[in-house]
């Protein structure tokens, strides 16, 4: 079995840093764009992608965009799309669950809610 592959999508340094660490504590090899087109290109360029977290607001590509850009293409229908965003709004998370993101985290949050939403697409034990 291949190594499980994500993508973080964060126009914060920082938050990169606290989601990769997470995702590898959990089995991950993690890969980082600073927003949505960034991540398009590596998408493009480098192996399959299990799971992609994504903010909402960068510069270049918000979260919403991206992922419509994904679910769009059909290139990779299997990677699984989480948002992790300040975006607290009912009509915000709606919108990004009907573009096809497959679960919706509200900053800040703990590590076992990030870990009890990876399991509930199943990642981890």
């Amino acid at each position: 079995m291949r190594d499980m592959r994500a993508l973080v999508i964060d126009d914060s340094k920082a938050m990169r840093m606290i989601l990769g660490r997470l995702l590898k504590t959990v089995g991950f090899e993690v890969s980082e764009a600073c927003h949505g087109r960034d991540a398009l290109e590596k998408l493009g360029d480098g192996p399959p992608v299990d799971l992609a977290l994504v903010d909402w607001n960068m510069p270049e590509m918000n979260g919403l965009d991206f992922v419509k850009a994904v679910r769009g293409s059909g290139n990779h229908a299997a990677m699984k799309l989480m948002m992790v965003t300040t975006e607290s709004e009912l009509a915000r998370v709606q919108a990004a669950i009907e573009a096809g993101a497959d679960e919706y985290v509200m900053k800040p949050f703990t590590p076992e809610v990030l870990k009890d939403k990876l399991v509930q697409m199943g990642f981890g034990a």
